[in-house]
């Protein structure tokens, strides 16, 4: 605990701003599927979800006090991904209707902050946020990604981490360059290349037979990228493993196209528009007393710091989250 509360004062008092950038679909499902039913008693609105969401907003804003933060959520229409591989995510069942009017009331409650939110046709929420990590890192702003997708570990930099949670909701892992290689034995860049060749259930992504998680790290600490292993197929061994990659690769390639986040969306960063900025608390205690969430109205900021940074709140924050080296 005391390692984590070093970092996040590390980065609140360190020389470059930091700009928080919430995963916002990926937030809300995982806490959606991690937290107890929760329903508001007047109406019965299934709110769990926006709780989550909520708590997370306000637990990571008040532990590293960013000077910019923004949103980014998911469009219900194809991507481009749906084009290139028709049945990417076909396995994946219907968002349920009671999950769906959370990720409005989401957008209310992140307009009512006023988190700036980004959402673009034929993207995912990925792209976007790793186009404005990478803006924003190119403009000496450091950037912590919060999300429950391990895809976003790809976009990780000397710039840039990640907060991801690990199977407790409240319990997550800051990732640093160093963590990646910890966890997969291969760097962030690589990380496409690994998921194109051990495949992706959730995202309905086929792998190459036979090759596992294991298998797809050490052809890359080899070999690299695909490319690679292409070029150097004849030194693949055992011979098996070769004659199954010189049949597979081409279909590794497309899943690279699947498992890259594309990281030059049409969408600008710009600075003073997600400046963190003073809110109306008023409209935001209404909405939360619209919600019932009672228990989370002494943990909004009472103001704005001058700076732009999350001013502590009546409440202390328990961080809950571990930074991994």
């Amino acid at each position: 605990m005391d390692e984590v509360n070093a970092k996040s004062k590390e980065f609140a008092q360190g020389s470059k701003p930091l700009l928080l950038l919430f995963d916002g679909n990926s937030i809300v499902h995982r806490a959606f599927h991690a937290l107890p039913p929760l329903t508001v008693s007047k109406t019965g609105e299934m709110v769990n979800a926006v709780y989550g969401f909520v708590n997370t907003v306000l637990k990571v804003a008040g532990e590293f006090k960013p000077a910019y933060w923004a949103c980014a959520f998911d469009r219900p229409t194809p991507t481009f991904r749906h084009k290139k591989f028709e049945e990417y995510k076909a396995q994946r069942p219907q968002i349920p209707e009671e999950l769906k009017g959370q990720i409005k009331l989401v957008h209310r409650v992140v307009e009512s902050l006023h988190i700036p939110a980004f959402e673009v046709d034929g993207f995912e929420a990925d792209d976007i946020l790793g186009t404005l990590a990478r803006k924003a890192n190119e403009q000496g702003i450091e950037v912590v990604i919060v999300t429950g997708d391990n895809d976003m570990l790809q976009v990780i930099s000397p710039g840039v981490k990640a907060l991801i949670p690990r199977r407790a909701f409240a319990d997550t892992i800051l990732y640093d360059e160093q963590a990646v290689q910890g966890k997969y034995e291969i760097k962030p860049i690589q990380i496409p290349d690994f998921k194109a060749l051990v495949g992706d259930p959730s995202d309905n992504i086929p792998g190459v037979p036979g090759v596992g998680e294991k298998t797809a790290a050490k052809l890359l600490q080899q070999f690299g990228n695909l490319e690679g292993i292409q070029t150097h197929i004849g030194e693949v061994m055992p011979e098996k493993l070769r004659t199954i990659l010189s049949e597979h690769l081409p279909r590794a390639f497309k899943n690279r196209e699947l498992t890259t986040i594309v990281r030059d969306v049409p969408v600008d960063f710009a600075r003073e528009s997600c400046h963190v900025s003073t809110y109306d608390r008023n409209e935001v205690v209404d909405l939360f007393r619209e919600l019932e969430f009672t228990k989370l109205l002494p943990r909004l900021p009472q103001h704005i710091g001058e700076k732009g940074v999350v001013a502590g709140s009546e409440v202390s924050i328990t961080a809950h989250y571990q930074v991994v080296n």
